[in-house]
């Protein structure tokens, strides 16, 4: 989930790095909008090193579409959230005033907003502060309440911005649904697979892993306990139940092959290797003639086999494919479905160059038993959502269906 960030001008400020990297942890995007007060305690380029994306600051910063950033980010994130939230700003947020980016994202976005108030213990306890409180109460604002102890003025009381982990919690309880997911047994395999020819070289493919980390981050933040089978990779791993690391398909196949039959849900979103050389050399293969001759042989169908199993028995592990295609993508991924004996099919251009491997968005086509539906080009932490969405409607199906019996 993407959350903004809001930081404003308090002592608090340096919490605010706790509180995104605690998000963090947890699978969320975060994007940092401080306010011009806000820099003077805590330098944006702090947030920018943790969140690695632009700091948003100014509301007119130069650019063709600055003017309009604050439409483009409201739309966009699936929660709101300030920490630490001064008087003013909570004054300017109860009574409509938008005189800078964050105010007006607050004005603008409909997803839900947490604030974390910190100010002088007087200063919260002021009729004035209380009023606006209750206003963003009453619009559904929610509230992280701040902590009693010593405060930076050198008074004691409450005021001071709540605990970076207490606000981390309240975070994900908003955005953390109550999920079909939650306290089922998931596998998930994500990146490539290597198939070494000699001690040096492999033949790969240009797979990342950040659908499938995207998908097991999303699915464990919605409560599931997540095995997450890897090939090799670059990326942060998420937080999940379970690692198990592979290299070769053949790896890879006896990894999920032997934990599939325990799992609720099979998501393969791993591009893994059809064809492995017949042999490996023990040593490096020296350079020749002008040509060289790779005999290689098909690998095993993980997604075919597992289908295959749910066949024969009354039950087993709800299936999700990926197809990674050039041309003919839908097509190719019905039928795939169909030959698999998957419940879901989620297929992707990947000649893309703003889609599918090693980079951050997808635009993929669900093919389920009620046909295709096309998702447009978006992050794939929101693609991870929406076909979790999906999931978890087929798993909701299946209760009830099993439930008539």
């Amino acid at each position: 989930m993407l959350i903004a960030l809001g930081v404003t001008g308090g002592i608090g400020a340096y919490k605010a790095v706790e509180v995104a990297r605690g998000l963090q942890k947890l699978g969320h995007d975060v994007v940092a909008v401080m306010t011009h007060a806000a820099t003077r305690f805590v330098g944006p380029v702090t947030f920018e090193a943790i969140t690695r994306r632009h700091v948003v600051v100014d509301q007119f910063e130069t650019g063709m579409n600055a003017d309009i950033e604050h439409i483009a980010l409201a739309s966009s994130i699936d929660l709101l959230l300030i920490a630490p939230a001064t008087a003013n700003v909570i004054g300017k947020l109860a009574n409509g005033i938008a005189d800078d980016f964050l105010s007006t994202l607050y004005i603008a976005t409909r997803a839900p907003v947490l604030v974390a108030p910190a100010m002088n213990t007087q200063m919260f306890a002021h009729e004035a502060v209380r009023k606006n409180l209750d206003t963003l109460a009453a619009r559904g604002v929610r509230f992280v309440e701040p902590g009693e102890g010593y405060l930076a003025c050198g008074w004691i009381g409450k005021g001071r911005l709540a605990e970076p982990d207490d606000i981390v919690a309240a975070a994900d309880a908003i955005l953390r649904p109550e999920s079909p997911l939650r306290g089922l047994r998931m596998l998930i395999s994500a990146g490539p697979t290597y198939e070494d020819f000699d001690p040096v070289r492999y033949i790969g493919n240009r797979s990342s892993g950040r659908m499938g980390y995207a998908l097991a981050a999303e699915a464990t933040r919605r409560g599931a306990a997540v095995t997450l089978v890897t090939g090799p990779t670059t990326i942060d791993l998420p937080e999940v139940r379970e690692i198990v690391r592979v290299r070769s398909a053949s790896d890879m196949h006896d990894a999920v092959v032997s934990r599939a039959g325990g799992m609720d849900v099979v998501v393969m979103a791993a591009a893994v290797a059809d064809y492995a050389p017949v042999q490996r050399a023990g040593q490096k293969v020296q350079k020749g003639g002008d040509e060289m001759t790779i005999v290689l042989r098909k690998t095993p169908d993980i997604l075919g086999e597992l289908g295959l199993r749910r066949l024969s028995s009354a039950r087993g592990p709800l299936l999700v494919g990926f197809a990674a295609e050039t041309e003919n993508v839908v097509a190719r991924a019905v039928e795939k479905r169909a030959k698999k004996h998957a419940d879901l099919i989620v297929a992707n251009d990947v000649s893309r160059a703003d889609a599918g491997f090693d980079v951050e968005t997808n635009a993929v086509t669900i093919v389920g038993a009620e046909g295709a539906e096309t998702l447009p080009l978006q992050p794939k932490s929101r693609v991870a959502a929406e076909i979790l969405n999906r999931v978890e409607r087929l798993l909701a199906e299946r209760a009830a269906s099993t439930a008539k019996t």
